[in-house]
């Protein structure tokens, strides 16, 4: 019986990605109708789960976002979850009366607890930037003094990454502080996040490399990773550039990250396509061919749209992740865990309710084992 339903399960997800397909292309009439054919007797290898992270925007400041949602999440089995506005959202810099740099990570600790009491490790979006330390007063400029940015991102890795962390939530073992991932910024070419170029005055390659001074000044510590550059889509111009400065400067990399959200579902498969090709065209690049590639973000629109939130939402999860599992891709965050008070990207609602999307993770959770040989999908 066993047996039959997880044969069941498995062309269930070849077929709701196929119809997803067909969705797709409707009016080609240059396609390939699928005639899908599942070969119980052959496998192409373990059931991979890459997939498994999940990131939260802001949609809310000063409250625990996911505290009511914290059993739903666990159901997913996450293996990370991406937290965006760590540093203005949980009010972690302020100044004592001598003016100098004072650090409160209790309100943050909650969420981040939060994160552990669902299975999951926290991925860290550093930023954005605290209004004290801002060189014109807003979340999104530049610091006035590098050098107090570096001695935040330092401060973030040793709470979160040493060997003596205790949070509310208790003394953890190390497995669960170790490779805790350090994002710099988030979607820094985008007007609304700063507009950060890849050089110039304001530069994310200044924000990288301040950032990365910081990590590498932590003490008593244990492996974590930090990567960028998280632009909103997959840039050849700013990966390169980005990777020619972390050559000139001898800088350290431990992951590529981006963004991408496309109605298409093959898109995020050419984004690896692309980088690798980008990388291939010049030796300087060979060290980073194989970094662990990591999108971020991604979803069926970067734009609140409500048929995200149907069963056509659903199926694009699925007939996306279907073919992201496949790729030489370390992880792929779905945007996001739950709605702020309105309407938004959630997978949840504000109150907790499961949408279809949800339950399509949920399919996806039940899939064990190894991965039936498939053929005659078509063209779409």
């Amino acid at each position: 019986m066993l047996r039959r339903l997880v044969i069941f399960m498995a062309v269930l997800v070849v077929a709701v990605p196929a119809i997803f397909y067909s969705f797709q292309a409707f009016s080609r009439a240059s396609a390939i109708k699928a005639n899908i054919v599942v070969d119980i007797t052959k496998t192409t290898g373990p059931f991979p789960d890459r997939w498994k992270a999940l990131a939260q925007g802001g949609e809310e400041s000063g409250v625990r976002m996911l505290e009511n949602v914290v059993s739903k999440i666990s159901g997913l089995y996450p293996k990370y979850i991406r937290l965006d506005h760590i540093y203005d959202f949980y009010e972690v810099v302020t100044r004592d009366s001598s003016n100098n740099l004072k650090f409160d990570f209790s309100k943050l600790d909650k969420t981040v607890c939060d994160i552990y009491n669902t299975g999951a490790k926290p991925f860290f979006s550093l930023g954005y930037m605290p209004q004290t330390i801002s060189e014109d007063g807003s979340l999104i400029g530049k610091p006035k003094n590098w050098n107090e940015w570096t001695f935040l991102v330092q401060k973030t890795v040793e709470h979160y990454s040493s060997k003596n962390t205790v949070l509310p939530c208790g003394a953890m073992e190390n497995f669960w502080k170790t490779d805790i991932y350090y994002e710099v910024w988030n979607e820094p070419d985008l007007e609304s996040f700063g507009k950060w170029k890849y050089t110039g005055a304001k530069s994310y390659s200044d924000l990288y490399f301040f950032s990365v001074k910081g990590a590498q000044q932590a003490q008593n510590i244990l492996p974590y990773k930090i990567g960028g550059p998280v632009t909103t889509a997959l840039y050849k111009n700013w990966i390169q550039k980005f990777l020619d400065y972390i050559i000139a400067n001898n800088l350290r990399i431990d992951f590529i990250s981006w963004h991408h959200y496309s109605k298409k579902t093959d898109d995020y498969t050419q984004d690896i396509i692309n980088l690798n090709k980008w990388l291939g065209e010049d030796p300087k690049y060979d060290k980073y061919e194989n970094l662990p590639k990591i999108i971020s973000e991604w979803g069926y629109d970067s734009e609140k749209n409500q048929i995200a939130d149907t069963e056509v939402g659903a199926a694009h999860t699925v007939a996306s992740l279907r073919n992201l599992i496949s790729s030489k891709l370390e992880q792929s965050f779905l945007f996001e865990i739950k709605d702020g008070p309105t309407l938004s990207w959630g997978i949840l609602t504000y109150q907790g309710e499961e949408k279809p999307r949800y339950k399509a993770l949920k399919l996806l959770n039940d899939l064990e084992g190894s991965q039936l040989m498939v053929d005659g999908e078509g063209s779409n």
